[in-house]
């Protein structure tokens, strides 16, 4: 295995130095793609890069959501020829005390992806937690199974070649929506999605990109196509489901 990790940050200037320094430890190459975000992040990112030979930033010239952000990032490492890119957000939502759980996962299981199953304390706003537990209806419903925990969190090791694949064949949804697609669609293409429970804050104060309206309406679309594929991969579905249980 040849592990990274990737970041996707936008104008999260006041977190992303605290997220660097606890991942420094691991003495693994840090990709943070900067998602067209304001002058001062720009700025705390040019400082992390000078001071640290592993930071490698991508830039993208405007903010074109998570997703695409996280794609740019994945690019990078599939361009450095690393077989593991360990996603984490820049805003200290993810405990990175779990991040030696997942790299041991990952080595145990390295065709599979591995993703966190959050724990969440009182600090997860309402309309969040509602909205969650409509899209696990419909990951279910989309994968015929409950192997998926949870689609929505952006803390996960992919194996990046069977990944990279993906965002080349399929227009994956570029903003929240991301996260859930890629999951949905590596898991239909074969691939065994593993958790480990980890948990997850909502920091006071913090800065949250999720657009209630936006992002709700996009995901809405996204698990419209997804259930229509589901369709005529029904067989192939129900057969996995058969055959592993």
């Amino acid at each position: 295995m040849h592990n990274c990790f990737v970041i996707p940050i936008y104008n999260h200037h006041d977190t992303i130095a605290a997220t660097v320094q606890a991942l420094l430890p691991y003495q693994l190459p840090i990709i943070i793609a900067d998602d067209g975000s304001d002058n001062q992040t720009k700025q705390a990112l040019q400082q992390l890069a000078s001071c640290y030979a592993l930071v490698d930033i991508v830039t993208l010239p405007q903010n074109g959501g998570k997703g695409a952000a996280v794609s740019a990032a994945l690019r990078r490492a599939a361009a450095r020829s690393f077989s593991h890119a360990l996603q984490i957000d820049a805003d200290a939502q993810h405990d990175v005390n779990d991040i030696p759980a997942f790299w041991q996962l990952a080595t145990q299981h390295p065709d599979d992806l591995i993703s966190g199953a959050p724990l969440y304390d009182e600090s997860m706003p309402r309309s969040r937690r509602i909205g969650r537990h409509i899209t696990h209806f419909w990951v279910n419903i989309e994968t015929l199974s409950r192997d998926i925990r949870d689609s929505m969190l952006g803390y996960r090791v992919y194996p990046v070649n069977a990944t990279i694949k993906l965002i080349d064949q399929v227009q994956l949804g570029q903003r929240m929506d991301f996260d859930i697609e890629i999951m949905v669609r590596l898991y239909w293409q074969g691939i065994k999605v593993r958790f480990i429970p980890t948990r997850v804050v909502y920091p006071q104060g913090g800065r949250s990109h999720f657009s209630l309206l936006q992002d709700n309406w996009l995901i809405s679309k996204m698990h419209t196509k997804l259930f229509f594929g589901m369709l005529w991969r029904m067989p192939l579905l129900l057969k996995r489901k058969w055959t592993h249980g």
